[in-house]
């Protein structure tokens, strides 16, 4: 049988001294003498910190670790803790290792017990060199934060660390050199049907449904037939992964006459963990569309299908994903809004023309959202969008300027 390499470090004896000896990560302890009751427990409290560190010595027993070092061993742990309930990884992975690219790059070989404000600080300033945005930056500081929380849950490094590290507050605005974003607006229904034709039909009524739902851009893209109840007047879809999953939080997307209407065509799959929208049902219509749109004639040049690459790199998946559908989007804008030959004469006039004729499914989110919170008030919004708190609301919803100058005319 293959030997087994993920056992415990043995519990030995050393006959120089007569003393019962564990050899862990390259170090020698010393227990005491051999087979005694007191050895016997110092080898299990050893085992057992080793064990809860992730099979590496804490730092009250273990020789000073190196901030690339306590890097490593949370990426490790990230890995294995941002998961989805089907198991599929999070993306905050990888707003992890964006988050600690500047961190290790200028602090990787220091001493993690030496890292303070002043360190963090630097850092921080070598992120507004990159040009990110404020938010950005006090996302990732907060990340930055966390990996010396968890190094000290784990007793890698002193409470004193961690400690020292929320002293230093986020970036205020107007008050820093970091960049300002501006905020994610309603994309406007002109501009979203004149994008349709653009797309595929799939894709086309991914946007309506969202449009119509305020739902997440990927509670849509993992919309699957089983998850959706279509025994009352209104339907309910209650996905099983979704963002706030993990804090326990259910998800109810009701959904009206028009989306079903809309998602009825998609419901006729048997399997019920089948996904609604097919990217190789939408990778087919494309080639449909471009052999009926053809002007070649078919007895001359490439039969359809002859010129398909036998082994292809990349297959369409089972279901879209949020990037795909970005991209199918801003794919369809291109098409359907092809820029004036002077908008980019002018950056500032080449900002705003961008900003009326290009948008992303986030932005259905927030036309929805605005909508409601017009129509039924901000409780209502938040309860369609699934938000804890109205706060959370007040991001997507803007407000209605025509309700409060109504208040204006009539008191003020």
């Amino acid at each position: 049988m293959p030997r087994c390499l993920n056992r415990n470090p043995r519990y030995s004896k050393h006959k120089a001294s007569g003393q019962a000896v564990v050899t862990i990560d390259g170090r020698d302890f010393y227990l005491g003498p051999w087979n005694s009751k007191s050895s016997k427990a110092e080898y299990d409290r050893l085992i057992g910190q080793w064990l809860a560190a992730g099979r590496r010595l804490p730092a009250s027993v273990a020789q000073d670790l190196s901030v690339a070092e306590v890097i490593e061993r949370y990426l490790q742990f990230a890995k294995t803790y941002f998961r989805r309930p089907d198991g599929m990884p999070t993306s905050e992975v990888c707003l992890f290792k964006a988050a600690l690219r500047p961190l290790n790059q200028l602090f990787g070989a220091s001493s993690a017990l030496e890292f303070g404000p002043l360190a963090l600080d630097c850092c921080r300033q070598a992120m507004i060199q990159k040009n990110w945005s404020r938010s950005t930056i006090n996302n990732h500081v907060t990340r930055v934060k966390a990996v010396f929380k968890w190094a000290t849950a784990q007793q890698l490094i002193p409470p004193s660390v961690h400690q020292a590290l929320a002293t230093v507050s986020g970036l205020r605005q107007g008050r820093s050199q970091a960049k300002e974003t501006e905020p994610v607006r309603p994309v406007a229904d002109e501009i979203v049907e004149a994008t349709l034709p653009h797309l595929t039909s799939i894709v086309a009524a991914m946007v309506q449904v969202q449009r119509l739902t305020g739902a997440r851009p990927g509670e849509i893209c993992s919309m699957r037939v089983g998850e959706i109840d279509r025994s009352g007047e209104v339907w309910s879809y209650r996905p099983a992964s979704h963002k706030t999953a993990f804090r326990g939080h259910q998800r109810l997307v009701p959904i009206g006459p028009k989306a079903q209407a809309v998602l009825t065509p998609f419901l006729m799959k048997l399997d019920p963990q089948a996904y609604l929208f097919d990217p190789a049902a939408a990778m087919a219509e494309v080639r449909r569309r471009r052999s009926e749109n053809r002007t070649t004639p078919i007895n001359q040049g490439n039969r359809p299908g002859t010129n398909l690459k036998r082994r292809p790199k990349c297959l369409p998946g089972d279901h879209y994903n949020v990037a795909a559908y970005r991209h199918a989007i801003a794919r369809a804008c291109e098409l359907a809004f092809p820029p004036p030959p002077d908008v980019f004469s002018e950056p500032l006039k080449a900002k705003a023309w961008r900003r009326d004729h290009r948008w992303n499914p986030h932005r259905l989110r927030h036309s929805a959202a605005t909508e409601i919170r017009k129509r039924f008030g901000i409780e209502a919004a938040q309860q369609v969008l699934g938000h804890a708190t109205l706060s959370a609301t007040e991001i997507y919803a803007e407000q209605n300027a025509e309700a409060a100058q109504r208040i204006a005319a009539a008191i003020g």
